[in-house]
């Protein structure tokens, strides 16, 4: 995802992105300390992923506060 078609999105369809990632990060996790991936750099982009949905969402917060 982009930074601009995360803007797009509510803060509710933000919030719930980010449980869906880290939820599928955490079995990937699991899933490759007992067997190897077969996309191990799946990890690194939902870790970006979500670096960017919260910071867009920690944006949205900012501007709704002032």
């Amino acid at each position: 995802m982009t930074g601009a078609q995360i803007r797009e999105l509510s803060a509710q369809d933000i919030d719930a992105r980010i449980k869906e990632l880290e939820e599928e990060r955490f079995r990937l996790r699991f899933r490759g300390a007992t067997e190897p991936l077969p996309d191990p750099l799946r990890l690194r982009v939902i870790r970006r992923d979500l670096a960017r949905l919260k910071t867009v969402l920690r944006e949205k917060s900012a501007v709704a506060g002032r």
